[in-house]
């Protein structure tokens, strides 16, 4: 369930209820604007007081965004086809190739055009990668495919889960710097 709340500055904020949440989150999008998810259980007023307690971070952030972001141009509907065509042609050979070499297995992998995220993992085993991944340097696109492929083992981001990651790849806070670099459409 949501409500939406128009700030006359931040323009449309989504009070987001979601039962599998433990605490309140506040996330701040180009593309979804502000969204903020809460418990069931907690009232939206709550909701909305955490954002407007937290409104000068989020106006800040909108306004780094928008310049971060200003020069780059958005991809035509035909540009991204023809990145799905690339993606779905190569990503999932790559993921193969790194699952093997690293001793992975997952069930399915689906290539979709995801607005929030670069990849994911499901408790499942299935691995859902990005089509924007297309547009990254190949050692950051091999790093999203083993941040997946870590999740198999361990599903959260917890201890295990970076000392996993660590042993496999090295350098990995670097590239995880790194790939805030770059916007997702």
């Amino acid at each position: 369930m949501e409500k939406t709340y128009l700030d006359p500055d931040a323009g449309q904020v989504v009070l987001r209820k979601n039962s599998r949440s433990r605490r309140i989150t506040l996330r701040v999008s180009e593309r979804r604007g502000v969204v903020v998810t809460m418990p069931w259980l907690v009232p939206y007023r709550v909701g909305l007081e955490f954002f407007l307690s937290r409104k000068d971070w989020v106006l800040r952030t909108m306004e780094n965004q928008r310049l971060r972001f200003q020069d780059e141009p958005q991809p035509s509907a035909e540009e991204i086809e023809k990145m799905r065509l690339r993606a779905k042609a190569e990503l999932p050979v790559r993921l193969a190739e790194l699952a093997e070499k690293y001793s992975f297995t997952y069930n399915q992998v689906r290539i979709k055009h995801n607005v929030s995220n670069w990849g994911s993992c499901s408790r499942k085993g299935n691995i859902n990668l990005n089509l924007n991944l297309m547009r990254l340097p190949d050692e950051l696109r091999d790093y999203v495919i083993l941040h997946e492929l870590c999740h198999l083992r361990h599903p959260d981001h917890g201890k295990a889960f970076h000392a996993l990651l660590e042993s496999i790849c090295p350098d990995h806070r670097r590239k995880e710097k790194e790939l805030r670099k770059f916007r997702i459409f």
